[in-house]
């Protein structure tokens, strides 16, 4: 059963592209437009990415194992990589046809069915994107997203098309118009690729996460150590629908083992409150120690760099050894007086 799984959508996305196939196929057999063979070849392409895409998340949740510690979630970033230069590709060959007939306009036959046809699967890919869109915000896919949003880019350049169709219809002497609409049409496509191969490729090179989940993060840091909270070395990447999050984090030397270890501990549990999916690991250091500020070598942000300062923890933190609120250490284990 693939019930509540992000490849139940995939396959909704293949089965959406077969039915526009064959629609916009049918329309472009009727009327000869090239404008609807362009339509009809960015049908091609979707079904194409549904494959991708279906084959992706399937790799992608496989869990971790000990050749991939870290799980298989960037083989999302391949399949939009893909999809975007598959994108990229079916624009040139739309460019091609279209340039070939704005030398040789041709007319037009059966328009009026030929548009019903193409308004139809446009209403099919409307209705099965916004579908994929819900679904790639519950799972915080971006396979699916990718694949969403080149579903509406083709809802959107088939309703263009449409209505410069029904100018043809009106006005046959305005053919021309035809093969202008798909050149249109082929650049749009094209931004739509080239968008999708830039985020794909950022994901591969591990991009940090937008600024807002870094704000979210560091408001997590502070929610536990004050607002004079002192950290560096954060470090984020996403594979996948998972957050990698790793930073250093100085605290006072007087503070104990266990005191530090619930600190994190509690700053962990609020950013995984706030960021599902997230692996979080903090390197505990002393404020006190100048071999401490060592790790700000590794890059990433820090507190400075997120609207705070560097001094130690603030006393007023209920976790701060020096707070008046601070829970008192545990006391010693009672001496064996046997002496064994």
């Amino acid at each position: 059963m693939i019930g509540g799984s992000p490849k139940r959508y995939a396959i909704y996305s293949i089965g959406a592209s077969i039915l526009t196939l064959v629609l916009k196929f049918g329309a472009w057999g009727m009327t000869g437009s090239v404008g609807l063979l362009s339509d009809a070849t960015e049908s091609l392409v979707n079904l194409t990415a549904g494959v991708l895409a279906l084959t992706a998340i399937t790799i992608a949740l496989r869990p971790a194992d000990s050749d991939h510690a870290y799980g298989h979630g960037k083989a999302e970033y391949f399949s939009s990589g893909i999809e975007g230069v598959l994108i990229i590709v079916a624009a040139i060959g739309i460019a091609w046809a279209a340039l070939h007939r704005f030398l040789a306009p041709q007319p037009l036959d059966h328009l009026g069915f030929g548009l019903v046809l193409a308004l139809v699967s446009s209403a099919v890919n409307f209705l099965t994107a916004r579908i994929m869109l819900r679904a790639a915000d519950r799972f915080d896919s971006i396979t699916l997203e990718a694949d969403a949003r080149h579903l509406l880019t083709d809802v959107w350049t088939s309703v263009g098309l449409v209505a410069g169709l029904a100018v043809i219809i009106v006005m046959p002497e305005w053919k021309i118009l035809d093969p202008i609409i798909a050149l249109v049409m082929a650049v749009n496509i094209v931004f739509t690729g080239v968008g999708l191969l830039k985020r794909s490729v950022g994901g591969l090179m591990d991009d940090a996460l937008p600024e807002g989940e870094l704000e979210i993060i560091a408001t997590a840091i502070r929610s536990y150590t004050g607002e004079d909270s002192s950290f560096h070395g954060l470090r984020t990447r996403k594979s996948g629908p998972k957050r990698f999050i790793d930073f250093h984090l100085l605290v006072p030397g007087s503070m104990t083992v266990h005191d530090s270890h619930e600190l994190c501990e509690l700053i962990e549990e609020l950013i995984h409150s706030k960021l599902p999916r997230a692996e979080v690991t903090i390197h505990v250091e002393p404020l006190e120690s100048e071999t401490s500020y060592d790790g700000k070598a590794v890059g990433g942000a820090c507190s400075a760099s997120l609207g705070g300062s560097c001094p130690a923890i603030s006393p007023d933190s209920p976790l701060s050894p020096v707070s008046p609120t601070s829970p008192p250490p545990p006391p010693p284990p009672p001496k064996d007086e046997s002496g064994e």
